[in-house]
This record gives C-alpha cells, structure tokens and sequence, in this order.
C-alpha cells in the first residue's frame, strides 16, 4: 500500500467508510497479529485482543497524527490494549519480590534450533505478569521505570518479572534442546544469535 492510499483510507475510516477499515484491517493483520500474539496466551486469545485493538484504531483515527508514520501509532495501540486485556484477566494474580540471582546462561548453539514461532510459544506459556514485563521491556523497548507507570506496578517488581520470565524461558528452552527428536521433523527458520542474546541477556540493559 502507497503513502497515498494510506492517507486515503486513514481518512476513509475517520468517516467510518466500511470499506476502508477493511482495506486497512486486511493489510495491517499480519503485524497487528504478531504484536498480540506476544502478549496473548494463545491464537484465540491474540484474535480476541486485535478486534478490540482495531475497533480503538476506528474510533481513534481522529487522535492519529499524519505527520508521523502510522505503524507505530498502530503498534501503540495494539500493545496498549494487549496490556489492559492482560490485567484485567489477572486482576487477583500477585507479581513476586525481586530475588538475587544470576540466571543461568543458555547453552552454546540454542538459537541455531529455534524458529521463531517455537520461541513465540515459548513466550506464550509464561504468566501473564512475566509475558507483559517480557514483551514490553525486550521486544518494545520499555524502560523499568515506564512499564512500573503503565502496570501501576512498582520499579522492582517490573525487574523481578523479567529476571523470572527469562529463567523460565531458559528452563523451557534447555529442555527442547534435550530432546533433539522433536525438532528433527520442524521445518527450521534461524534466528540471528544477536537476537536470542538481547532477549536473554540483554548486555545493553541492566534487566
């Protein structure tokens, strides 16, 4: 899609035209999806978060800036909503204390038998507080300080969060590299090691 047809249909949907909020549904599914699935326990549940995350894109469009790219503003909304969706099923869960330890290093080669919709399910299994802490600080950037103001939750528990969430993803993945028969059949999409190190590691950040 053009920057031209973009805008036309940008301005379609401010209008509440059916037929550009399809076009707009249709070409932006993919990445959309790929933000909930993140941040979903499963496909239905990611499905369930776009729709809603779609029907605040269509009545927000008038909040939408055109001087800046769309896809952020999009992604925004889309994790926005996969937050609010994600608290409000875990309202009586109790996010743990910061414990002092130093995680486990992952084992030489591991991202060489990932693919990525592996290491997406992997992710999808950890607890809601640890999937949110996880997405919001390695994948979208967040600071400690800016997922404790958005989670109304404080600096320690977002760091206790991602210390456990990354112990419980290499807990996870030390067992999948154990049992090389179940990746002898899957069709295998490498990951850049640089990729799996940020997630883990994260040597750029303090965690």
């Amino acid at each position: 899609m053009t920057e031209e047809e973009l805008d036309r249909h940008i301005e379609g949907c401010k209008k509440n035209d059916r037929k550009s909020q399809k076009i707009l549904y249709q070409s932006f599914y993919g990445y959309a999806m790929s933000i909930c699935l993140r941040y979903a326990g499963s496909p239905s549940e990611a499905s369930e978060i776009l729709n809603d995350g779609f029907f605040k894109v269509f009545t927000q469009m008038h909040k939408y800036d055109h001087s800046r790219p769309f896809k952020p503003w999009l992604s925004r909304i889309m994790c926005n909503t996969s937050i609010d969706h994600c608290r409000a099923n875990t309202k009586k869960r109790q996010m743990e204390a910061l414990e002092k330890a130093i995680p486990p290093a992952m084992e030489p080669g591991i991202g060489e038998k990932l693919d990525y919709e592996y290491l997406l399910s992997l992710v999808q299994k950890l607890p809601p507080g640890y999937r949110m802490v996880f997405n919001l600080f390695v994948i979208d950037g967040y600071t400690h300080e800016e997922i404790a103001a958005r989670l109304k939750i404080n600096v320690g528990t977002s760091r206790s969060n991602l210390f456990k969430a990354r112990q419980h993803l290499q807990q996870m993945l030390k067992g999948v590299v154990n049992v090389d028969t179940e990746l002898k059949d899957t069709p295998i999409v490498p990951i850049n090691q640089s990729f799996i190190d940020n997630i883990f590691h994260s040597k750029s950040r303090k965690p």
